[in-house]
């Protein structure tokens, strides 16, 4: 399945360009817990998708980052062809951090490898919400996570098919 490229948004790394891919279907999974910071993450995920000519993406918000393995896992299994994590975990006084952190990555991974379908992963894990806002492609930010995430869970879901696999 080659496709055609169209220029990344300028927040998003080098050589990264979008895929035009307006028959697949992709899903997005989005944190509500600091709401400024993970409405930007979706707001970036959605324009990556309306760039790769996706108009009609799936969508769904829950409580927290923790929630986020459970959702994209269901979503992977019910035919998407990529899945988008979106959250933010702030670094605090205790050891909750790590956990929460830990928990997210290996659950994403895990939804990743076990059902094959993309996960990009958008999850911010930052010391301060200054460092959350300059990631998160709202404005003034350097870095727009959802954007990238989003282009990286389509591009790999290219890639996959154009291998046959």
């Amino acid at each position: 399945m080659t496709t055609e490229a169209t220029p990344t948004s300028p927040h998003t790394g080098p050589g990264i360009e979008v895929p035009q891919v307006p028959h697949l279907r992709a899903a997005v999974v989005a944190a509500c817990w600091h709401e400024e910071i993970t409405t930007g993450l979706l707001n970036g995920a959605l324009r990556a998708f309306r760039d790769a000519g996706i108009t009609e993406p799936m969508v769904v918000r829950v409580p927290g980052s923790f929630e986020l393995p459970v959702a994209a896992a269901r979503l992977a299994r019910g035919g998407y062809d990529a899945v988008v994590a979106l959250g933010m975990v702030l670094q605090g006084t205790t050891a909750h951090f790590e956990y929460v952190c830990q928990g997210v990555t290996t659950g994403l991974t895990e939804v990743a490898t076990s059902t094959g379908v993309p996960v990009g992963f958008g999850v911010l894990t930052c010391s301060t919400e200054d460092q959350a806002r300059d990631r998160a492609g709202l404005p003034g930010s350097r870095q727009d996570v959802g954007y990238e995430a989003a282009v990286a869970a389509l591009t790999t879901a290219v890639a996959l098919a154009d291998a046959g696999v």
